[in-house]
């Protein structure tokens, strides 16, 4: 059904790729980060609710189709449609039904509850293309209301000795993810990075509840931030921008924090673990609800999963991407 091709994954039967990092006639995109959205494409197609994220990255002169959650389009000689993959605001699972049967191809995906998009829904498949960006037995996630507790009792405890916390965290996804579990229990705005401001817009006027935010610039300078909560994108960390913070005390938000090498290497004060993707646990579970009797992983630990699946006796192989693991990308994980 797809073919790895120099652009990207590619149907020949429907005549459109699969998240391409080259330039096509006709992208399917599974969601707004930039290593599954990459500009230049003539055509665009994705699930209805990013398509304003897609517009936002490459100008609204674009062509940019939305195709409702489970609606069902004809594309040459298959039928696609798109299914919540619970990842982001607009992420969506594709489904491929053709000559060779039914693909389903995840793009990035978690099963952890998140109040900002659509949860994910399991598809049924003959063959499952799935991502495996945390493919290894050591990543499993805590409850999320366990980590924004911790969360809390670090900026309580910098607001006691006078010090600002800043949060770097990616800006399509993680920042809206901390904002919207944040909205029941703050008062005061959250402060973000000017950077962040175009896709909490987007969020917002998708209807998604956020606590309420300022854009840091729009302090006057001299202004004491002791005390306050600061978002930001791992791009601003040692940057003049943090002169204006004071002392402050900085954390990671993601799914890498997890090994506490990572955060001793990158020398964050805390890490806390919570990522948009599937750890463990769920991608096993995922890829057994899909009953598909191929897998194909790509993106991340893509070989240890597919061998620990062929282990396990099923037929497993790996699809190589121009995009392996995070890359330090500030809207990857």
């Amino acid at each position: 059904m797809l073919t790895e091709t120099p652009d990207g994954l590619y149907c020949e039967d429907g005549g459109f790729h699969v998240d391409p990092w080259g330039a096509v006639p006709l992208a399917i995109v599974t969601h707004a980060h930039g290593d599954h959205a990459r500009p230049g494409s003539g055509a665009y197609l994705c699930a209805e609710p990013g398509v304003a994220l897609l517009r936002r990255r490459f100008g609204s002169d674009v062509p940019v189709q939305g195709l409702a959650y489970g609606e069902s389009l004809m594309l040459g000689r298959t039928i696609v449609s798109l299914h919540p993959a619970g990842h982001v605001l607009g992420a969506a699972q594709l489904r491929v039904q053709g000559p060779a049967g039914v693909w389903v191809i995840s793009g990035d995906y978690k099963r952890a509850p998140d109040p900002t998009c659509a949860a994910f829904e399991p598809v049924r498949c003959d063959t499952f293309v799935t991502e495996s960006t945390f493919g290894l037995p050591i990543y499993r996630w805590d409850p999320t209301a366990t980590v924004i507790g911790e969360l809390r009792a670090w900026w309580a405890d910098n607001r006691e000795q006078g010090r600002a916390s800043i949060v770097f965290c990616y800006t399509i996804g993680k920042a809206q993810r901390l904002l919207a579990e944040l909205a029941p229990i703050v008062e005061t705005p959250v402060l973000v990075h000017g950077m962040m401001v175009p896709a909490i817009d987007v969020y917002r006027a998708a209807g998604v509840c956020l606590a309420p935010t300022e854009t840091l610039i729009e302090r006057p300078r001299g202004r004491s931030l002791a005390g306050e909560l600061v978002l930001a994108p791992p791009s601003a960390r040692g940057t003049p921008w943090m002169r204006r913070l004071g002392d402050f005390s900085d954390a990671l938000a993601s799914g890498l924090m997890r090994v506490r090498g990572v955060r001793r290497q990158r020398a964050y004060d805390r890490g806390f673990v919570l990522s948009d993707h599937a750890d463990w646990p769920a991608l096993l579970a995922t890829i057994a609800e899909t009953g598909a009797e191929r897998v194909l992983t790509t993106h991340g630990h893509a070989e240890p999963l597919a061998r620990h699946l062929r282990e396990q006796g099923i037929d497993a192989g790996v699809i190589r991407t121009a995009w392996e693991g995070e890359g330090g990308a500030d809207e990857h994980e």
